[in-house]
């Protein structure tokens, strides 16, 4: 590397150096004024050596290969949506029918048992939503069940510690007055009563 160093900045020249150790550790070294990549390009020019023939042949091998690939499944798809089927003969016509019956049947398949699924979550929902259903009327008839109702005279201390009853969190009571709808009947010593529910 110091040698390569020296020959760049005393002789103005352009170099590339690359190295292998016995350990299989890779270094190198190019001229600050050029790269690796024109430096090959260089001496494939000058040498007259393709380096990368081989590999290009390669790649343009695996893309005719792909190319073959991509022809016949495109040719299959064609035949399994029932075109340019004249080329077949009885064997392979044969064939093909038997894979498409196959994969009809897998199909349904699988239909099915998204159906089957779909089902069951939709049965589990409705059985969820009728025990929510029972149970909010269940809790509606418990709480009409404990709902009393009577007649609570007149009094205003009873007024009193109903007030004072709700104001400390008590039961919730509710007082309706209570006046006879006939006229003639105020004068006639009927008193006035306090519906509560409570």
């Amino acid at each position: 590397m110091k040698k390569a160093r020296e020959l760049t900045v005393l002789c103005d020249a352009e170099v590339s150096l690359i190295m292998f150790s016995s350990t299989g550790k890779f270094s190198e070294y190019c001229s600050p004024s050029a790269d690796t990549k024109s430096m090959f390009d260089r001496y494939q020019q000058v040498s007259a050596i393709n380096l990368w023939s081989a590999q290009y042949e390669k790649m343009q091998n695996t893309l005719k290969h792909l190319k073959d690939i991509n022809d016949e499944l495109r040719k299959e798809i064609r035949h399994r949506m029932g075109e340019d089927l004249d080329g077949l003969d009885i064997k392979e016509l044969r064939g093909l029918e038997q894979n498409m019956d196959e994969a009809l049947k897998i199909v349904r398949n699988r239909k099915y048992h998204v159906i089957t699924t779909q089902t069951d979550t939709f049965k589990k929902k409705l059985k969820n939503s009728e025990e929510t259903h029972k149970g909010l009327l269940r809790e509606l008839e418990m709480n009409e069940e404990q709902a009393m109702f009577g007649y609570v005279e007149d009094d205003p201390s009873s007024s009193y510690e109903g007030a004072l009853a709700l104001a400390n969190g008590g039961p919730h009571i509710y007082a309706f007055r209570v006046q006879p709808s006939q006229p003639n009947l105020h004068g006639m010593g009927c008193r006035s009563h306090d519906l509560r529910l409570a």
